[in-house]
């Protein structure tokens, strides 16, 4: 079943990379594995897949010392900061960092083990009250103050958007979030490196790449709908 699902979902990739006249390569797919047991890991992790996303500081700790250390994990859930310091060191990126005092704690526990870390800035592009993420208009301000921050390097934007029906729905959203994207780029501004674009999940994703989506946060669409409990 996963490998069917799997194999589904990088066609459906392939094809919106098709239709948008990208490169395959362009767009990364992150697994949300977010309440899987590692057995589901280990079976997508042996169909190639890389790139890991976890919702909870703990459940990501457990799994990291548990599979493979080859493995990509990404932080795409809210992220407090008395959380930071179990994670900074363990994740190849934080997608969820909304506020200037979030990224100084990210700062302060990078510079104490000498890494830098690479993070995305949680844009809320729908404005919905029942997200986190920072407004679109005080996105640039904020990359603006992380940039002079050690230890911590911007690597671009991330969104999730409205849950809906109909995933076009969401292309406006997408489309703002790109035009924010590269609006910031042209400010070339120091320290900042504005790679990746982290929008789309399991109902909208290739509406996502086709608007310029660099990854896609895929979680339902391998795992299925049955939610599991982490022993």
């Amino acid at each position: 079943m996963l490998k069917e699902n799997l194999y589904q979902v990088q066609e459906n990739m392939k094809e919106a990379c098709r239709r948008s006249g990208r490169a395959e390569s362009d767009v990364t797919l992150i697994a949300v594995s977010k309440t899987k047991p590692l057995p589901m890991l280990e079976e997508v992790y042996s169909l190639g897949i890389r790139d890991f996303g976890e919702n909870k500081v703990q459940e990501l700790v457990d799994k990291a010392e548990q599979l493979p250390d080859d493995i990509r994990w990404h932080m795409i859930g809210h992220l407090q900061r008395n959380k930071v310091k179990y994670i900074v060191d363990k994740v190849y990126m934080i997608h969820s960092v909304d506020s200037l005092r979030l990224a100084e704690e990210i700062s302060k526990e990078a510079v104490k083990r000498g890494i830098i870390v690479n993070i995305l800035i949680e844009v809320n592009v729908a404005g919905e009250e029942s997200k986190f993420g920072v407004t679109p208009e005080d996105t640039p301000g904020l990359v603006q103050e992380i940039s002079h921050l050690p230890g911590i390097l911007v690597r671009g934007l991330m969104t999730i958007a409205p849950f809906v029906e109909n995933a076009e729905d969401n292309r406006i959203f997408f489309s703002a979030l790109k035009k924010l994207y590269v609006d910031i780029t042209n400010k070339n501004i120091d320290n900042v490196r504005m790679d990746y674009l982290s929008m789309g999940m399991t109902g909208d994703y290739e509406v996502a790449i086709e608007e310029g989506a660099s990854f896609v946060r895929v979680g339902t669409g391998i795992f299925g709908e049955r939610s599991y409990q982490v022993e």
